[in-house]
């Protein structure tokens, strides 16, 4: 009899065993997924490294213990900063990451072992477009910090058009190669062919709605 109980308690025993490990394995693969898809849905998400960096943007710039190196400052209206040891460093229309990289490599080279350098954006330059022409409100239009304003959403953030526009004639002029270009699009096939691509606009365009010829 004792022999028996002893061989129930055993085999009961394995079947809990058994299925605690079940539960652990279901555990750890829901654990699983649930990583993956959190890690899908940040791959997903855009980076602040991403974003790119515009003259008067006010900056600030560390490297892990280092605390010489720490520096706050404006990229100038050219472009650039001044950085300790490296000097004059051109940092306007690069993304975060990228004069990150240029900042650690240089310093990498030359002066700091695998520096781990940090660039945060304190305060984002404003960035304007200018709005002419058959617009209800004819002026000056902020771009948001993160970017990308269409052509549409500058019009309508000036007002929309007015009663006399013709948005089949719209005129982008701009810098280009520092050379005064002008580029001719049609807001109209903007607006209702969704397989036309956005035009977006960049800062110091001049934007101009002509009139309607009836």
């Amino acid at each position: 009899m004792a022999y028996l109980n002893a061989s129930r308690a055993l085999r009961l025993l394995g079947a809990f065993l058994f299925l605690a490990l079940g539960c652990l394995s279901l555990t750890g693969t829901a654990h699983a997924q649930d990583q993956n898809q959190n890690q899908s849905q940040a791959n997903s998400v855009g980076s602040e490294g991403d974003i790119q960096l515009h003259c008067n943007d006010l900056i600030r710039i560390t490297v892990f213990q280092e605390d010489d190196l720490i520096t706050e400052t404006r990229i100038s209206k050219t472009g650039y900063i001044t950085f300790p040891l490296l000097g004059s460093l051109h940092l306007a229309g690069k993304t975060v990451d990228q004069a990150t990289e240029d900042i650690r490599a240089a310093l990498d080279k030359d002066y700091i072992i695998h520096p781990q350098v940090t660039l945060t954006i304190l305060e984002y330059a404003k960035q304007w477009v200018t709005v002419l022409g058959e617009v209800q409100k004819p002026g000056t239009v902020e771009i948001p910090p993160e970017g990308g304003l269409d052509l549409l959403g500058a019009i309508a953030l000036a007002g929309g058009y007015t009663r006399i526009a013709n948005p089949g004639r719209v005129t982008v002029r701009r810098q280009v190669d520092g050379k005064d270009t002008v580029i001719n699009v049609n807001a109209k096939d903007l607006a209702r062919d969704t397989q036309v691509k956005a035009f977006y606009v960049q800062p110091g365009d001049t934007i101009t709605v002509a009139q309607s010829m009836f």
